[in-house]
């Protein structure tokens, strides 16, 4: 796979993601995960084990491609608490370094939701992963 960040030269850089990332090879689209374990339950209510959790989610669902954090170019989350999200930035931050590592060439968005479809869920993400043609 070709993954190239996207940076306009006079722009401050981000911090923990990319403005933009350009690929080429195989396309995965992995659906909005969820907080809860394989068995489809919740194991805590707090946004920060929650997100641990969605995380380790989507490794799983890559595995299956044969893919691994290196191949997301994008990611959406979809919160339903924006100022508790950016309270618990390093405790967030914390958690996707230990599931995902340090990749943060990822073009990624996030959202405050009225709610999701899970009453318990407090954050769903969704990846698009361009593996190797």
């Amino acid at each position: 796979m070709t993954k190239t960040v996207l940076q306009p030269t006079a722009w401050a850089a981000p911090k923990g993601y990319a403005n933009g990332v350009a690929a080429s090879g195989r396309m995965v689209f992995v659906a909005g995960q969820i907080g809860w374990n394989a068995q489809c339950q919740f194991e805590s209510d707090d946004l920060v084990a929650q997100v641990h959790q969605t995380l380790q989610n989507i490794k799983a669902v890559l595995a299956e491609a044969g893919a691994e954090p290196s191949h997301i170019c994008r990611m959406t989350w979809y919160l339903t608490d924006r100022r508790e999200y950016i309270a618990r930035g390093r405790e967030i931050g914390q958690a996707y370094r230990e599931v995902l590592g340090r990749e943060f060439g990822i073009a990624m968005t996030a959202v405050q939701v009225a709610g999701l479809v899970e009453e318990r869920a407090k954050v769903e993400i969704e990846v698009t992963v361009v593996l190797p043609a």
